[in-house]
């Protein structure tokens, strides 16, 4: 049977965190969890393939690329894309997905809401305030560039983002603000990641540094 929402998960090496990320997919309500992996060396497919995931393989590393390999992938009209290092619980969905089934948003968002210490660094914080406000003067008013994302899958593909990189999600954002999309924003609880696992983006000031240099460089 088609599955009512498709979860996309983009997966890199996060095998400790997928079985208690997959466990809190609303499972009664026609969700699908399509974890991507990129490349993965610690065994993540096969760990995603046990807890009941569909797995599908993108070669070419890059957030976006497996982005965007997970959205051929699907089938359900409705996608969520949401990261599956344990920072968000997947249970928060349904709070996203209404407002896109019933028509009063294009594209909901997630705005994290931090209950650890350590869960949101100052440098990452400081690198997403950045790229928000630039968004901001273009139009887009969001708080943050969204570790979740939900809209119609045939919409999102329709916005023909080109980024493979850590760039996707701005590039997604900046495409649906000058196609006048209804975007709106939902508190979503952000956990410190899962043990085991190491942020590719904002593991360091210097990391987040770079990937803020990466992602203007997309709107450029």
């Amino acid at each position: 049977m088609k599955p009512a929402v498709d979860v996309v998960l983009p997966c890199l090496d996060e095998a400790a965190a997928l079985p208690g990320v997959l466990a809190g997919l609303p499972r009664d309500a026609g969700y699908r969890a399509v974890v991507v992996d990129n490349g993965s060396s610690d065994g993540s497919a096969a760990v995603a393939a046990r807890s009941g995931a569909t797995v599908v393989h993108e070669p070419q590393r890059g957030y976006g690329a497996a982005v965007h390999t997970g959205l051929l992938q699907a089938t359900a009209e409705i996608v969520c894309v949401a990261d599956c290092d344990g920072s968000i619980d997947l249970a928060e969905l349904p709070a996203l997905v209404e407002p896109v089934r019933e028509g009063s948003a294009d594209l909901a968002v997630g705005r994290r809401v931090p209950v650890q210490r350590n869960a949101f660094p100052w440098h990452a914080r400081a690198g997403n305030a950045v790229l928000a406000a630039v968004l901001r003067h273009r139009g887009v008013q969001v708080r943050d560039l969204g570790p979740v994302r939900v809209g119609w899958r045939a919409d999102i593909l329709g916005l023909q983002v080109t980024d493979r990189g850590f760039g996707y999600p701005l590039e997604v954002l900046a495409r649906a603000g000058r196609a006048g999309w209804r975007i709106r924003e939902f508190p979503v609880t952000y956990h410190e990641r899962s043990a085991g696992t190491q942020s590719k983006v904002t593991g360091s000031a210097l990391g987040t540094a770079r990937a803020v240099r990466d992602m203007l460089g997309v709107l450029r």
